[in-house]
């Protein structure tokens, strides 16, 4: 399948439309798909740049599905969007220029040690029945503690960039106080924003298989529909479960690049 770049063949195309749903699911619920395409890409024999657009241009618009589900089950918390979406596009161009003064291996290595902690708190019990809001959350949070956290992790995106979506929703759950349905929620809008920046980079540069993309786009959205279908249906438990398998697919693959690879 030449008209798809770099041979591919039937039973690959098949195999990358099964990732996309899973990243798609993964990513809807917990974030994280990205550790599913990027390596699932750079197997079927796609070089890293093509891989890396080819994950924003599926990641970007699958996750289009998970975002319309949230907001009409009123799960998004909007002041938290307007308050954290500029300081989080502003802490992704700060990284992505840092990145060029930085040894990004060394704070790799750290991210490593530190996502143990991250796995033991997606695990810690929390209210099931709790809601957030604009009523339910303070102002303070809104306008001082959401543009930190966003810009910080802003920021990582922009320097090293796995794991966003989770350490956002980690951030807005454990730091902030969101509930875990609402955390997922409103931070998808977060990283979808910061995904657009990127994918115009890609889109400019060349690095993305449009007719590769058609396919698992569609298998992206399906992923993230039923995903975030499933985090509003079972709430708390399944986010958790799914915090602490990408977090664990993020350790893995940090391990093999900076200690193995």
């Amino acid at each position: 399948m030449d008209w798809l770049g770099n041979d591919i063949t039937f039973w690959i195309l098949v195999a990358l439309m099964v990732s996309a749903f899973a990243a798609g699911f993964i990513d809807s619920v917990a974030g994280g798909g990205g550790l599913i395409l990027v390596p699932s890409f750079i197997l079927a024999g796609l070089p890293p740049h093509l891989a890396l657009g080819q994950e924003k241009i599926v990641s970007t618009l699958g996750t289009i599905a998970a975002i319309r589900n949230f907001i009409r089950n009123k799960r998004v918390v909007w002041t938290a969007v307007a308050t954290g979406i500029p300081t989080g596009l502003a802490g992704a161009y700060v990284g992505a220029e840092a990145i060029l003064y930085f040894d990004p291996d060394t704070i790799g290595k750290i991210i490593f040690a530190m996502l143990p902690i991250g796995i033991v708190l997606s695990f810690i019990p929390k209210n099931s029945h709790s809601t957030s809001n604009e009523q339910t959350i303070s102002k303070g949070t809104i306008w001082f503690g959401v543009p930190a956290a966003v810009f910080v992790i802003g920021f990582y995106d922009g320097f090293f960039g796995p794991g966003t979506g989770s350490f956002l929703i980690l951030a807005l759950h454990y730091l902030l106080k969101f509930d875990l349905v609402s955390a997922s929620a409103t931070s998808k809008l977060f990283n979808f924003s910061s995904n657009i920046g990127a994918l115009i980079a890609f889109i400019i540069a060349g690095n993305v298989l449009y007719m590769l993309a058609i396919p698992l786009v569609i298998m992206n959205l399906w992923g993230n529909h039923v995903g975030s279908t499933s985090a509003l249906k079972y709430g708390p438990k399944l986010i958790q479960r799914t915090i602490s398998l990408s977090l664990s697919l993020l350790m893995l693959s940090l391990g093999y690049k900076f200690f193995i690879g």
